[in-house]
């Protein structure tokens, strides 16, 4: 019984997601997935994403938290258009939540929705959104065995951003490793090495945002 409950579940969520697809395809809009576990930098990279693109296309946010708006307010402040949604306790992001938030932004004005999930590196592998590009975040903090713990995400990723690699020097984080698993797994992904804090690898992130972005 459980299992049919969670078929049903996913089923009307892709048929949302399927609808969230053709509204953002309507109006030539392009949506990114970005999804990880907590505190590995999703609003930064959001944060330079608008900052290294804020001049060639209209990006708008939509951020996904348990509670708060405190990454919504942090992300407002560089003047683009973002929706909070808070899932009360759920921990990933719906297609019908995603649906309603699209439209309180102005997709008319804008290229590319930046989706942030909930922070999680499992519940949000199932649930699609209607999203064009995938894209999972692991800080170097975290570890490299990540992607053997939760496969999924990273199997279905369309690009894997290490973040925080300023701290490689001081964190168990085997790069080589790293890339030899998740190229087992997802030889389609593209990965990128970045620093929030120095700003290392941002300018080869933007461009494939900007080369992925529909305009």
């Amino acid at each position: 019984m459980e299992i049919k409950v969670l078929k049903d579940i996913l089923s009307a969520n892709d048929q949302m997601a399927e609808r969230n697809r053709a509204a953002l395809d309507s109006k030539r809009v392009t949506a990114f997935n970005i999804m990880s576990s907590p505190g590995s930098g999703k609003t930064s990279l959001i944060l330079e994403t608008i900052r290294a693109l804020r001049k060639q296309i209209r990006i708008g946010v939509i951020e996904g938290d348990i509670a708060s708006s405190i990454d919504a307010r942090t992300v407002g402040k560089e003047k683009v258009p973002v929706v909070q949604i808070n899932t009360g306790g759920e921990c990933h992001l719906e297609a019908g939540q995603v649906g309603r938030a699209l439209e309180s932004l102005p997709l008319d004005k804008l290229d590319l929705v930046m989706i942030e999930n909930v922070g999680n590196l499992v519940c949000p592998g199932e649930f699609k959104l209607g999203e064009h590009k995938k894209v999972i975040i692991l800080s170097v903090p975290e570890g490299d065995d990540k992607v053997h713990k939760y496969p999924l995400l990273f199997a279905m990723a369309d690009a894997v951003v290490i973040s925080k690699i300023d701290l490689l020097p001081y964190a168990r984080f085997d790069v080589p490793a790293f890339l030899k698993a998740l190229k087992g797994m997802n030889r389609k992904a593209r990965v990128f090495q970045v620093s929030c804090t120095t700003h290392q690898g941002i300018e080869q992130w933007a461009k494939w945002v900007r080369s992925n972005t529909s305009r």
